[in-house]
């Protein structure tokens, strides 16, 4: 299909002059408007303004400049349908064959400026339109919708001497949909969020490639990572491309680590779960308590400092077996320790942080959509219900525990001692097995029970289990109320002089 008229409109106004360039050889006339206008007599090449094209002014400060029938007509007719060129002549329009077209900077608006107003007018109804117009019509027109796009177009037009294949159109036009597609639930998910509504009659999702990874869970499963954004907050500095298992524990380890007290923690992750934690101060004894929790397990996991990793902690690092390293960024004596390991992925997550938006869960043809567990505990969260009072020390184990514990897949069953994990039992059908699991490993690896403390994700609905924490040496325990039992474990509770706080809300992890 020849070009004989393209319409440019654009707000990234960079690398025109290429493209300009291709269109000038191949003689074909340019119709521009507003900034993009001037930018293109700037560079000193012809054009005409869409005023003057559709002899109609721009009205409404801009609003209306592209909305004419003379520029839809000429973008939407099919040229080979009779009606279609009678009713051009009869109206003096003529063909516009390439579109080059992209939006107000909507997105970028709202990452700049809370001006409602400023956001509003950052809306591109002309733009979308066009482009709409011109994808749809892919059989007679070209549409193009990112700078990134032009030399894909100038490849084109020089294979087929100033005209385009059917097969480039096509595949432009379905990414263009995709852009418009986009851009509105952009601006849609915007409106939700001022008007508070996290669950509209109809949800729009929508993301940007990352890359598409190697395979998914396993080696036949196809996977990619989106983002909401144009990049991820976390950096790969070293190591080989990230799987979606890995970026699957990285996210596990980030939900733990960011909950914990600002550059303090270790996190040690295994297949989502946590397998160690530890809130120490000195950093090379928080990974190294954290380690002891379970080191069978930390073999081949995700360590996830919430602090600078230095030497003296690379050190100590590389000796254990890794998949990946997560840091608020490393010494560079530290990464000369730690690339030596090519295959150890370490990744920069101090840009990283958790917000309030919505986790979705698919399955088949359905989502699963609901807010984020990011309830901040304090003392005020929880009920002491035994008559055996908590020490301050104890309070702190105890919130500490019940903060990991929310991050264990369920039934989960943490067991500390000195705001460092001792135990930890997760994923059973029966909390009374996570019990079991949490007290062997404890035995196994730790051996601690001094000052033990015991945390789990919900009420215990039978005595059997608080009853196993307590013969294994667990002085305190934070679970949720709820149960219709609850009498019966304060009971027991009192019964065996053990500590028992009681929290307002569960928290479940599937």
């Amino acid at each position: 299909m020849k070009i004989k008229t393209a319409l440019i409109s654009v707000s990234d106004k960079k690398n025109l002059k290429p493209i300009l360039n291709a269109l000038k050889k191949y003689k074909v006339k340019i119709i521009s408007s507003g900034g993009t206008f001037r930018e293109i007599k700037k560079l000193k090449f012809k054009c005409i303004e869409v005023s003057e094209f559709t002899n109609s002014s721009e009205i409404l400060e801009g609003r209306v400049k592209t909305l004419h029938p003379k520029i839809h007509a000429g973008i939407l007719n099919k040229r080979n349908n009779k009606l279609h060129l009678k009713d051009l002549m009869v109206n003096n329009f003529e063909n516009i064959d390439l579109v080059i077209v992209n939006f107000y900077p909507f997105e970028k608006t709202l990452n700049n400026t809370n001006n409602h107003s400023k956001i509003i007018e950052n809306i591109d109804v002309g733009g979308p339109t066009m482009v709409r117009s011109a994808a749809k019509n892919y059989k007679d027109v070209t549409v193009i919708t990112s700078s990134e796009q032009y030399a894909e177009l100038i490849d084109e037009l020089n294979k087929y001497k100033g005209s385009t294949s059917v097969h480039f159109r096509e595949k432009l036009s379905r990414i263009a949909f995709t852009e418009t597609a986009y851009y509105d639930s952009v601006i849609s998910d915007y409106f939700n969020k001022i008007t508070h509504t996290n669950f509209p009659k109809k949800k729009v999702l929508h993301g940007n490639l990352i890359e598409t990874l190697r395979y998914g869970e396993n080696p036949h499963q196809e996977s990619g990572i989106y983002s909401k954004k144009s990049e991820m907050d976390i950096k790969q500095i070293h190591g080989k491309q990230l799987s979606y298992n890995n970026y699957n524990d990285i996210f596990a380890a980030l939900a733990i680590s960011k909950s914990l007290p600002k550059n303090i923690g270790t996190v040690i992750v295994k297949h989502a779960n946590p397998c160690g934690v530890s809130i120490k101060k000195n950093c090379l004894e928080s990974y190294k308590s954290a380690l002891a929790c379970d080191p069978v397990s930390a073999f081949g996991g995700i360590v996830s400092c919430n602090f600078k990793i230095t030497k003296i902690l690379a050190l100590e690092l590389s000796k254990q077996f890794l998949e990946v390293i997560i840091a608020n960024n490393f010494d560079s004596s530290a990464l000369k320790v730690l690339k030596k390991k090519k295959n150890l992925r370490l990744i920069d997550a101090s840009a990283y942080s958790i917000n309030n938006s919505l986790k979705y869960v698919s399955a088949n043809n359905e989502i699963l959509i609901q807010s984020e567990d990011l309830k901040k505990f304090t003392t005020k969260n929880f009920k002491i219900v035994s008559k055996q009072k908590p020490t301050t020390k104890e309070m702190k184990n105890l919130i500490f525990a019940f903060n990991v514990c929310r991050h264990v897949k369920s039934n989960g069953i943490v067991l500390a001692t000195n705001e460092t994990t001792a135990g930890i039992g997760s994923g059973q059908p029966s909390r009374l097995d996570s019990c079991k699991i949490a007290i062997d490993k404890m035995k196994k690896f730790s051996k601690k029970n001094e000052n033990l403390v015991a945390a789990s994700d919900a009420f215990f609905p039978f005595v059997d289990g608080i009853e196993k924490l307590v013969q294994s040496g667990v002085q305190a325990v934070i679970q949720p109320s709820g149960s219709i039992r609850d009498k019966e474990i304060i009971k027991f509770a009192n019964d065996t002089d053990t500590v028992l706080v009681f929290s307002n809300t569960r928290h479940f992890r599937h």
